[in-house]
């Protein structure tokens, strides 16, 4: 008899978590690259004041999509070195529960770096970024990079270029939400009108759910090879 979708997501879930407070391996190294970045970027455009304001945006998001696949890697790499993911598949769950669990504990890790960078990119930038629709922005653009990000590290995760590999064929097919999330926080930060830029929000809406529901569909298969 097969455990309860729910109940196994969130078993999935919380087995991550749990791993992730002992051991802080995920956080520590996507957030270290996530500071790393931002210094670099900082220091790169502090004679072009002009330029820094206008790329806020890009660097924010090229932190946080570098940050990602950083996490998913070493994420899927420990499911497979340790067994756990064999171990999921022989378990009564369903295959779409794996992926599901997976996902919102990828999306939570992303999540956490993002939102820890924006305090502090408005101090480096002085620029405030806490602001409501930035958030929202920030929610929907990492829920497609970690939906499109889970099923193409299960992928990789078997090759011995999983490192290399996942950013190639990751970054054209997550392409998409990331114009589109640059776009709406760049215009989000300029103070552009709310009717000139209140599409691209709507437009990574779309995105993420066509990647949620292609993903569900393409993960049992993938999984299975």
């Amino acid at each position: 008899m097969k455990t309860p979708f729910l109940h196994s997501v969130a078993s999935i879930v919380r087995k991550d978590l749990l791993v992730e407070l002992r051991s802080r391996e995920l956080i520590t190294s996507m957030a270290l690259f996530a500071l790393l970045s931002i210094l670099i970027f900082s220091f790169a455009l502090e004679l072009d004041r002009i330029a820094r304001e206008e790329a806020i945006a890009g660097v924010l998001w090229v932190t946080v999509v570098f940050a990602s696949v950083l996490g998913l890697n070493r994420s899927m790499a420990m499911e497979r070195d340790q067994g756990n993911l064999d171990a999921m598949l022989l378990a009564p769950i369903d295959r779409s529960a794996i992926f599901a669990g997976k996902l919102a504990g990828n999306l939570v890790f992303s999540l956490v770096v993002g939102l820890a960078l924006l305090p502090l990119m408005t101090v480096l930038y002085n620029r405030s970024l806490l602001e409501g629709w930035l958030l929202v922005v920030l929610l929907l653009g990492a829920t497609g990079f970690s939906t499109v990000g889970t099923l193409l590290a299960t992928m990789t995760v078997q090759t011995r270029a999983r490192e290399s590999l996942l950013p190639i064929v990751m970054l054209p097919i997550a392409l998409p939400v990331l114009l589109a999330a640059v776009r709406a926080s760049t215009s989000i930060l300029t103070g552009s009108p709310f009717e000139d830029w209140i599409a691209w929000p709507q437009i990574l809406l779309v995105l993420d759910v066509i990647y949620l529901v292609l993903c569900f569909l393409l993960f049992e298969f993938v999984i299975e090879e």
